[in-house]
């Protein structure tokens, strides 16, 4: 049986990937990390309050096997580029490195597609670096995740990307595999199918990978 710690478990993939892995036999507990307690009951499920800008302090007692982070956010909504480097970028490697000191040997991150360290484009740019530093943590097996747009039910309201989302769906048939609107609980459900693999190794699936 294995221990599973996921970092932002409150957000659209991190819920349904959640929900996923409570359901998983081979999950024997599900530890989650999170700023303020959420309204979540299950017999496998443990909700820690972290901070996410000290999470070096905080004092955690048990061993992981498998770490998801599901972090991110957009620059709207951290209100500057700073803010945006701090959720997307400083709290992904953060978080990598406090699983890693539990004993976690495998990491599962949700990136974006056209991640790239180099890309002119900040948000690329911004997920690109984070990809790069987490090859450095010495993890025995990392898997990164780069869907499209994503499908699914947030909780707040997002004009552009709901238009976006109803464009791409419509359009399902002329639009190429790599760039096709993803639903959320097939990115959880690509993720935990990773995770459960016994390869070790980094390995960068695009979002034609996921379907």
């Amino acid at each position: 049986m294995k221990t599973a710690l996921v970092a932002g478990a409150s957000g659209l993939i991190g819920s349904s990937l959640v929900r996923m892995l409570l359901a998983e036999e081979q999950y024997s507990s599900v530890h989650i990390l999170v700023r303020k307690e959420i309204d979540w009951f299950d017999p496998k499920l443990i909700q820690h309050v972290a901070d996410f800008d000290h999470l070096d302090s905080i004092s955690l007692d048990f061993h992981v096997d498998d770490a998801f982070c599901t972090l991110g956010t957009t620059i709207a909504k951290a209100g500057s580029q700073a803010a945006f480097i701090r959720v997307d970028h400083e709290y992904v490697l953060s978080f990598a490195k406090k699983a890693l000191s539990l004993g976690a040997g495998g990491f599962f991150v949700v990136s974006s597609m056209g991640a790239d360290s180099s890309s002119r484009i900040f948000y690329n740019k911004v997920k690109g670096q984070m990809e790069a530093d987490l090859k450095t943590t010495g993890y025995p097996k990392i898997a990164i995740f780069r869907p499209s747009l994503l499908l699914g039910m947030r909780t707040e309201k997002r004009a552009g990307e709901k238009f976006a989302g109803w464009m791409m769906t419509a359009f399902d048939f002329a639009i190429p595999a790599k760039y096709k609107a993803i639903h959320v609980d097939q990115v959880a459900k690509k993720m935990i199918e990773v995770a459960k693999q016994g390869n070790k190794g980094v390995f960068t699936l695009e979002s034609d990978q996921l379907q």
